[in-house]
Parts: C-alpha cells; sequence; structure tokens
C-alpha cells in the first residue's frame, strides 16, 4: 500500500465522506489513492450503461463538464461507456472527479482504464472498499453502487436497460434518499428502456446542468466561458500524437489494435497517449475501443 500510495479512510476518521456514514450498510474502511475533500461534498453522480451510443457518451461527458465547470464533483464507476464518459468530462473542465472500483488496486477494471485512473488521482481520488488483492468479481459490482450513490446529492442516469448496474444504483439512491434524474432516449433501443422507465415512475426529467442544481439546492458561481471541443489556445502535440492524429484522420472510428499497429506500439503503450488526446478534446472514444477525431486543428 505505501509503495503504491493508497491509504486507508476508516469510518471514524475526518476524511470519510460524511455523506457516506449515512447511508445503511456504510462501508468500515475505505482504499483510497488521491484525495477527498470537503468539497466533495456536493456531489453529483453520472451512470449508465456500458454498452451505449455516441449519444449517450457525448451526453454524460457535456453534463460532467457542466457540473465540474461549477465546482460539483463528479462520481462515477470507471466503466467502459457512460462511466468513463462522465469522469473524462469532468477531467476536461479542470474539476472534480470520485472513481469508486468493484475490485482492489492491483486489479483495476477494466484494464484499459488504468490510464484514466492515473488522471483521476491527480484531480480527486480512486476509491474501493476491495483490500489490494480482489479481483474484479461479478457479485462486487452491486455492492460497489451504493458507494457511488452513497456519496451523491443525486444521480443522473444516462441510458441505462432496464436490467442494469445504473439501475440498482438508482434503487440505492432512492434508498437513501438522493434524488434520481434521467436522460430522455430513444424509445426503440434497449439501452434507454431503463432510463424511460424512470421518467415513468417519476425520476426527474433533465436536459440541463440547472435541473439538476436546482432540485439539490447546491448553487455555485456562474460557470466559465470554455466548451469542450472549441478551446481557442493552441495545444502542442508530440510527434507520437501526431501519429494517432493522423491515423484517425485518415480511418476514423478505427479499433485500438488497428491504431497499434500502424504506429507500431503496443495497445498497452498507447493507452497514456490517447488519453491525452482525449483529455485535451482532441479525440474521442467510441463503443468497441474505437476512437475518432473531434476535431482538426
Amino acid at each position: 500500500m505505501e509503495q503504491n500510495n493508497i491509504k486507508q479512510i476508516r469510518i471514524e476518521d475526518d476524511d470519510y465522506p460524511q455523506m457516506l456514514k449515512e447511508i445503511h450498510f456504510p462501508p468500515r474502511l475505505l482504499y483510497c489513492r488521491g484525495e477527498i475533500l470537503s468539497e466533495d461534498i456536493n456531489a453529483v453522480a453520472i451512470v449508465g450503461s456500458r454498452k451505449c451510443s455516441l449519444y449517450g457518451m457525448r451526453v454524460a461527458e457535456e453534463f460532467a463538464y457542466e457540473l465540474a465547470q461549477r465546482g460539483i464533483t463528479v462520481i462515477s464507476g470507471m466503466a467502459r461507456g457512460i462511466d468513463s464518459a462522465a469522469h473524462r468530462g469532468a477531467l476536461k473542465a479542470g474539476g472534480r472527479t470520485i472513481a469508486v472500483m468493484g475490485s482492489g488496486f492491483n486489479h483495476i477494471y477494466p484494464r484499459e482504464s488504468e490510464g484514466l485512473a492515473s488522471e483521476i488521482i491527480r484531480s480527486g481520488a480512486v476509491l474501493t472498499e476491495y483490500s489490494f488483492e480482489m479481483k474484479p468479481l461479478k457479485m462486487n459490482f452491486p455492492k460497489r453502487n451504493r458507494i457511488v450513490s452513497g456519496m451523491s446529492k443525486g444521480v443522473i442516469v444516462v441510458e441505462a436497460a432496464k436490467k442494469s448496474g445504473a439501475m440498482i444504483t438508482v434503487r440505492f439512491a432512492l434508498e437513501q434518499g438522493r434524488e434520481v434524474f434521467a436522460v430522455p432516449g430513444r424509445i426503440d433501443t434497449a439501452v434507454s428502456g431503463g432510463t424511460n422507465q424512470l421518467l415513468q415512475t417519476g425520476a426527474k426529467l433533465i436536459t440541463n446542468v440547472d435541473d439538476v442544481l436546482e432540485e439539490i439546492n447546491v448553487f455555485i458561481d456562474e460557470k466559465k466561458d470554455l466548451s469542450i471541443y472549441q478551446k481557442e489556445e493552441k495545444i502542442v502535440v508530440s510527434s507520437e500524437e501526431e501519429e494517432i492524429i493522423d491515423v484517425l484522420r485518415n480511418e476514423p472510428g478505427i479499433h485500438v489494435d488497428d491504431i497499434s499497429k500502424n504506429v507500431n506500439k503496443s495497445s498497452n503503450m498507447l493507452s497514456k497517449t490517447l488519453l491525452k488526446l482525449e483529455t485535451d478534446g482532441r479525440i474521442r472514444t467510441l463503443v468497441g475501443k474505437r476512437y475518432e477525431l473531434i476535431k482538426d486543428r
């Protein structure tokens, strides 16, 4: 733990998340990399499908970006799809984000999120209730979801099937007295079945961040005049980044393994560079480990 800068936070410690103490069956011990701050009491969770649409990923990222700009901490589970998009949105805004894992730190899951975890640690925290060697067992993730909702004042659901981990998080949120918000989705796709059902049964329909902040009674200073995809500053790219950009310019939506072949580097070696390009707003992740160029600068 010392070698990996992992610290233990016990439920009686001052830096244990206050709202988490209030839930049924709070974890007695958390393992943490990064820092939990007092300002993290103003937190909103964003959850949804791993197999989301491009629309869902964009919405999750934009909501997270706007929340982070307003000083709200974004919490999610670092899974593929909606979770990762939410973390990336908060990082792009220079805000705080916290990831809650369903495994120990020696088994970051999914494996391609190792680079994302490193970025989150620099401006927030990665948490787990599981010891260092715990593998990402299927039964761990539903239990993990009570922490995601427990640390949040509200939960935003972006694209979730009727039977999904996101809906389990919603159940925990309702038991904990948290607000539940849903982004409306297409009626002809299974991935929106859960979110649309939530709207039918009383979840608050949201179309912008103000809808969320008004409901949870958090009012922060006006947002900065920034955009996720339109930054005026010139971003300097390395030769390796330029190689990847050239590949995506010629083959949009290319799989990470094919990028690896084109630039003659392993997928693991590419992960950090790909994450930096995402954080800079140059590329975005698509479903199935594919990437595309956002804007050619």
